[in-house]
């Protein structure tokens, strides 16, 4: 278990299965390409499942990367003891470049000002800064403007000569890779040969070319280059339904979110639940109480939709999903305080999983999983080390 976890933590727990993230991560590497390594995403708190435990785990089952958003986050993996290869890509002029050159992250440049910060780093640190030149295929998030990328290359080139960096990696993102037979998926592409034949002209010789996704390391053999960035994939769950389900590819969610019903009582017909009365008994029923709500990152839009499993059945949220709590309608069936509802899990147990979540509330498991709040404490279990 985790260390984090006590017995007052009960009411609402995040069970996260390790075995399974080894498994998913050695699925992953068994796909890959060209002899292509694996970069394990653990961003947003390993997306909800726990960052530290999930790191060294993924790096047990052989990801030669993790990928952090934000410099917190690669700072937390290095103060953990992990010594291997962590690419960080989120900055902003004043983040603590100096702290990452000097703890041996590999940054990511879009923009001059990127660059300037990383050399700046490498002279005050002494060392040299890896630093991954990002080029805007397409998504139109961060990353150069193509019209800008001769430049860059050749600035980047000109501070390598100078031992200040060295160029590490070119990289992209896909946009619409999730969705099979996007006419963007060719286009961004063809834009990432071109970002690197260009990069290749300007002198450049990175050690790792990557592009790939989730989606496209599942469906798009020939973007995998040197490196694969898989992030959802490692926790089990599928990019999208369009390309496959988590069993498809032999994928095995990671998160079990479980409860212990706070209250169950008979109420008449006519009675209204929740805040606004969305939802008025039918008749003379059994009401069961699940302490979690939107302060746990339970979606308030799963309002009369959620799915519970509750005394071996599927039940749905009944009326409004509140802060702390919501309400399921029994109906004919009983159950006890303390008696357990499981939101989601694998769904081998019959129980909803992320992706039902998901299709409920309109959105996608990516955000189900990582809007579980810091009040909910993840319990790890199956940790190679203790």
């Amino acid at each position: 278990m985790n260390e984090h976890t006590t017995e007052e933590s009960g009411r609402l727990r995040a069970h996260i299965d390790l075995p399974a993230l080894r498994a998913n991560v050695r699925a992953l590497r068994e796909r890959l390409t060209g002899g292509a390594a694996l970069m394990a995403v653990v961003k947003a708190d390993a997306y909800g499942h726990g960052l530290l435990p999930c790191a060294r785990e993924a790096r047990a089952a052989g990801a030669a990367w993790l990928g952090a958003a934000t410099p917190e986050e690669a700072l937390a993996l290095r103060a953990d003891g992990d010594t291997g290869r962590v690419l960080c890509w989120l900055w902003t002029p004043n983040g603590p470049w100096r702290g990452a050159v000097a703890q041996d992250i590999d940054v990511s440049a879009s923009a001059p000002w990127a660059l300037d910060a990383a050399v700046a780093a490498a002279h005050a640190t002494g060392r040299t800064a890896r630093v991954h030149l990002k080029i805007d295929t397409g998504l139109g998030r961060s990353g150069c403007a193509p019209r800008d990328w001769p430049a860059l290359c050749a600035a980047a080139r000109a501070a390598e000569a100078t031992g200040a960096i060295t160029v590490a990696g070119l990289w992209s993102h896909f946009a619409c890779a999730d969705e099979p037979g996007h006419p963007s998926i060719a286009a961004q592409q063809t834009a990432f040969t071109e970002a690197l034949e260009i990069a290749d002209r300007a002198g450049l010789r990175p050690e790792v070319r990557h592009f790939a996704n989730s989606p496209a390391t599942l469906t798009l053999p020939a973007t995998h280059y040197d490196l694969v960035r898989t992030g959802i994939s490692v926790y089990g769950l599928s990019p999208s339904p369009e390309i496959g389900t988590s069993e498809d590819f032999g994928l095995r969610p990671v998160m079990t979110l479980r409860a212990a019903l706070a209250g169950v009582k008979r109420v008449p017909g006519g009675h209204g639940v929740s805040y606004g009365h969305q939802y008025t008994t039918p008749g003379e029923t059994t009401l069961a109480l699940v302490p979690a709500g939107y302060a746990d990152g339970i979606p308030r839009h799963a309002s009369g939709s959620g799915p519970v499993l509750v005394a071996g059945k599927w039940r749905t949220i009944a009326g409004r999903v509140a802060m702390d709590q919501f309400v399921v309608d029994l109906g004919g069936d009983t159950a006890e305080a303390g008696d357990e509802a499981v939101l989601f899990g694998p769904g081998d147990r019959g129980e909803p999983t992320a992706e039902d979540w998901a299709r409920a509330t309109g959105t996608i498991g990516y955000e189900i999983v990582t809007r579980v709040g810091h009040r909910v404490p993840r319990v790890h279990h199956g940790e190679t080390r203790t």
